[in-house]
């Protein structure tokens, strides 16, 4: 994998790559490396479908062609394995509005972030269909019933199954067909992002980016704005979207003539479209792939389900119940149960700020292991993570790395006893350094097995920048 990135990087810039740092994974299939050599950064990327990446470098070349803020990909591998595009630097939108997200109210310049980008959703819409060849889109060329039913089978069968819902699949299929008719009653031309959020936005010197369109294909105006406005874990209060919406309507006017309640009448049925999709995600990369930070954010998408269903989609009245059973069974779905104590073991990097605790028992221990020597310093060990032995040789060799958790091993001792003594449910330990990859795995790798050898209590372990969970269970 590095060596062809390697080697694209050398033949656009001229230089030779002096340092690389892959990017934490997240729900895709690709993986991210900045690239950097004396004078140059780049983005390397390995993606494991071909005609994904095939997509998105056409995409990209097209979207720039048409004046849109997408970043540059300067050249691909002949089997579009490998391609090297331009550096946005490291600021998500949706790490921008951090301190919105979590308390509720958005500062000036975080509306301010969030009225740019909603008012550049037009302007990609129209403009980026302009032209645009949709043969070259995957995994379809445009949003019809069989992409509708990808997604609504995703929610039946990754979310609503495993939940243990009881359902009539065939009632269920009834509207499924009902709302896909409604979702394709209008003829549309333009370009759907299909995954408009605010984790694929990049802020670049205060302008808006946009990054991850690889899915984009013809769609309808609707599905991108609800994707934006109701993501999940955004946190946008009803006020902050209506005024964001009026503020995309504003800008359609230039492109078309828009009946503003009409449109608002329609878009409900994409919210509640790309709530579904959102949970069937949720559910396949938690459920199944064992992902718990993705379980996590169930709730977020339970409660924009749950306000959408205050008006109700009597249409569709199957879909319509099941959804209610759904919300009312439990405010907890998508959390697992646990008898007694269990540690929350987690490594993360600085950079991603510290893991939030979602007990409501607001957080624990957090040590920082950059004191520790770094093995990320030296070539042989940048490839590598905590949990390959190499590294823990070079660590435990080093010998830093034992005292420092001679001292983490009392500290956690004296709270699981207590906890245990007072009935306590949860404690959450977090490691931190850099880049969440060498000295952080190490230690909650090392913590997690302590703590269930030593104690007995269920451990649940995550590496959150390498996307590795584990879980150590209590037979009971």
């Amino acid at each position: 994998m590095i060596p062809e990135l390697n080697r694209l990087f050398e033949e656009i810039t001229g230089e030779k790559v002096q340092e690389i740092t892959e990017f934490p994974s997240s729900g895709s299939n690709r993986k991210y490396f900045r690239l950097k050599s004396w004078h140059f950064t780049r983005i390397g990327v390995w993606g494991a479908s071909p005609e994904e990446n095939r997509a998105f470098v056409y995409l990209s070349a097209h979207l720039r062609k048409q004046g849109l803020p997408v970043p540059e990909v300067y050249e691909h591998t002949d089997d579009y394995m490998y391609y090297v595009q331009e550096d946005l630097g490291d600021t998500l939108l949706f790490d921008a509005l951090e301190g919105g997200r979590k308390s509720g109210e958005f500062s000036r310049q975080e509306c301010l972030f969030l009225q740019q980008t909603i008012r550049l959703l037009p302007v990609l819409q129209f403009k980026g269909a302009e032209n645009l060849d949709f043969s070259c889109c995957y995994p379809r060329p445009e949003f019809d019933r069989r992409s509708v039913f990808w997604d609504l089978n995703y929610f039946k069968y990754c979310f609503l199954k495993a939940t243990g819902i009881e359902f009539s699949e065939d009632k269920l299929e009834d509207d499924f067909d009902k709302l896909a008719d409604t979702l394709l009653e209008e003829p549309f031309h333009t370009f759907m992002y299909r995954d408009f959020q605010a984790r694929n936005v990049m802020l670049k010197e205060g302008t808006p980016f946009f990054i991850d369109f690889q899915g984009g294909r013809k769609g309808p105006l609707y599905y991108d704005v609800a994707s934006f406005l109701w993501q999940a874990k955004a946190n946008y209060p009803e006020k902050l979207r209506a005024a964001l919406l009026d503020d995309y309507l504003e800008a359609l006017q230039a492109f078309m003539p828009v009946d503003p309640e009409a449109f608002k009448k329609r878009l409900r049925y994409f919210v509640l479209f790309r709530s579904l999709q959102v949970l069937g995600a949720y559910g396949f990369r938690g459920y199944f792939e064992k992902k718990r930070h993705f379980l996590e954010s169930v709730p977020f998408a339970i409660s924009n389900l749950r306000n959408l269903l205050e008006e109700g989609f009597p249409e569709y009245p199957y879909l319509d119940k099941t959804l209610r059973d759904l919300c009312d069974r439990d405010e907890n779905v998508g959390k697992k149960e646990e008898r007694g104590l269990t540690v929350q073991v987690y490594s993360f990097s600085y950079r991603k700020g510290i893991p939030e605790d979602f007990s409501g028992n607001g957080g624990g221990f957090v040590f920082d292991c950059r004191a520790i020597h770094n093995p990320g310093k030296y070539e042989a060990y940048k490839c590598l993570t905590g949990l390959d032995e190499p590294v823990i040789r070079f660590l435990e060799e080093d010998g830093e790395v034992l005292r420092f958790m001679e001292s983490v091993y009392a500290l956690v001792d004296a709270s699981v006893e207590r906890y245990r003594q007072r009935g306590f449910t949860s404690l959450m330990v977090c490691f931190g350094c850099t880049g969440g990859q060498h000295r952080s795995v190490y230690c909650a790798q090392h913590l997690a097995e302590y703590v269930y050898r030593k104690w007995g209590v269920n451990v649940h372990l995550l590496h959150r920048e390498r996307e590795i969970e584990q879980q150590f269970k209590v037979l009971l």
